[in-house]
């Protein structure tokens, strides 16, 4: 049976998007590794600030007199790193630069509930039950909306969900590809879309709050700072993931002609008495926040205003909320399905989350100098400046501006994986220039995690990539088409165009209506 899939000619002769698509991973692959990178990109940063001190390099803007509040001209020079100042800055404020990194805290912490619900198997289990428990008439829609829930525990929907998704398919008499790329499109493609706070929104926060004080050494961008954003971008793609599925991707497969035996397993007693567990132990603390947030003067409100939101408490110690609505069900299920034997499950669930963050903190160290350097020489504020001056004299302003960002955040996740390591490179440099024309760091943010989050589904440089293509050549016909990396990309380009075209028009939808993006956050400076 001929599934109607395009792959690689036999030939050697490839079609434009082959050519193109090869082009991308040479390109990718020739890019070094980004902690190497960022090395680079800090040996770069002290040459060339002692090149445009010696030729006097300087820019006037009006910045903010935090005595006064009032806008005052400001000139400011590039500082050579060079001098005898600028070398001790770079010894002596090394640590300081590592560990006062936005990003360091608030991840680590984050990791350590997400690790034991990871661990215990209670995100696993709750995925199952989710697409186990779906009629057939919404298999997809909830397929896809449990690969965008399933982004908030980082390997969860690629390992657990992706598979899952060709063994439901197959249940109910569909093509096992259509479920592979129902939910990597939900896993990876809606990856800038969830109805709660995942590890990666401290994460991008602390950079984004780095970046942004380069302008303003006192702003904070929260981990809700695109909340409002994504629940609703959350609806948007299960939508546009179900219709691009049951339109276009399923009707191309054609019918499967493979071995339809393999079934889903149904939940063990073990998972439904972890689930049960899990559920009351999630409700039990949410009522104990409540007692802590609700009442007039709840000690997790603001003192002084009795706003929940803003700068309160509540707001302040938002990621160890987070944790223990992680941590504390998933011990809870681990103990309720025998998976934790002793409390030592939960401590080891803990310990394995943070033995996966060494090649993060290594790549936080690194690019903390080089965004200390980054800082120290001016160079953040003179690009910013420049960079504004130039669009505004060119008229590029404004929302087709911001359209732009969206758009070249779409292409470099071609090139390099990896949402923290772009924004690492990306964010120093345009949140400052964005912010000198009026945007929100915020709204900085989001344009960038629209572009970043749909093309991961069709560049081969994403880390899980060659995993989904071996999930898929399980499925492999007998007498069909080869299935490979070609394969996948093709099957999965659909969703990026209306992914990416959607959310663009969501996007300018909500800044022509001038919506928060999330608690406290504006679009417009």
């Amino acid at each position: 049976m001929n599934t109607a899939v395009s792959s690689s000619p036999a030939s050697g002769q490839k079609g434009a998007l082959q050519r193109f698509l090869d082009i991308v991973e040479r390109g990718g692959n020739a890019l070094p590794h980004p902690i190497i990178m960022f090395f680079y990109f800090a040996v770069g940063t002290v040459a060339l600030s002692a090149l445009l001190s010696l030729i006097g390099v300087s820019v006037t803007y009006d910045a903010m007199d935090r005595a006064s509040g009032e806008l005052v001209p400001t000139t400011v020079a590039i500082k050579s790193l060079l001098t005898a100042d600028g070398v001790r800055f770079m010894f002596t404020n090394a640590i300081n630069a590592f560990t006062g990194h936005a990003a360091l805290g608030t991840i680590l912490v984050a990791m350590l509930g997400v690790g034991v619900a990871e661990y215990s198997g209670l995100i696993s289990a709750m995925l199952k039950r989710m697409v186990l428990a779906t009629p057939k008439s919404l298999l997809t829609p909830i397929l896809v909306f449990a690969g965008i829930m399933s982004n908030i525990a980082s390997d969860a929907g690629y390992v657990v969900l992706v598979p899952l998704g060709a063994i439901v398919f197959m249940s109910f008499g569909r093509h096992p590809l259509a479920g592979i790329a129902a939910a990597f499109a939900g896993v990876s493609g809606g990856f800038s879309a969830n109805l709660v706070i995942g590890s990666t929104d401290p994460l991008l926060g602390g950079i984004s709050t780095e970046a942004a004080r380069i302008m303003d050494p006192t702003y904070m961008v929260t981990p809700v700072a695109n909340y409002y954003f994504m629940v609703v971008s959350t609806f948007l793609i299960t939508i546009l993931g179900t219709i691009v599925t049951d339109k276009i991707v399923e009707p191309r497969l054609g019918s499967y002609g493979g071995d339809m035996g393999e079934k889903a397993d149904a939940m063990t007693p073990e998972e439904l008495a972890g689930l049960k567990r899990a559920k009351w132990s999630f409700f039990a603390l949410v009522a104990l926040l409540c007692a802590l947030i609700i009442p007039e003067a709840a000690p997790l409100r603001d003192p002084a205003s009795g706003q929940i939101l803003g700068n309160s408490p509540f707001m302040q110690s938002i990621i160890l909320i987070l944790t223990a609505l992680f941590l504390i069900p998933g011990a809870a299920y681990g103990f309720g399905s025998k998976t934790f034997e002793s409390a030592e499950g939960v401590v080891q669930g803990m310990v394995k989350s943070m033995s996966t963050m060494a090649s993060v903190l290594v790549i936080i160290f690194v690019s903390a100098q080089f965004v200390s350097y980054f800082t120290y020489s001016n160079l953040g504020i003179v690009a910013a400046v420049s960079g504004a001056d130039l669009l505004n004299n060119i008229g590029f302003t404004g929302l087709p501006l911001a359209v732009a960002m969206v758009l070249l955040s779409a292409v470099v996740n071609l090139f390099m994986g990896g949402a923290s390591s772009k924004w690492l490179i990306m964010a120093p440099v345009f949140i400052p220039m964005f912010m000198q024309m009026g945007f929100t760091p915020e709204y900085t943010q989001v344009a960038y995690r629209i572009g970043d989050s749909t093309t991961n589904i069709i560049t081969p440089l994403m880390t899980y990539f060659p995993i989904i293509a071996s999930f898929a050549a399980r499925y492999q016909e007998e007498n069909g088409p080869k299935i490979g990396m070609g394969t996948v990309i093709s099957m999965m380009m659909p969703y990026t165009f209306f992914f990416l075209g959607g959310w663009i028009v969501l996007f300018i939808v909500w800044s022509m209506l001038n919506l928060p993006l999330g608690p406290g956050a504006v679009m417009f400076m």
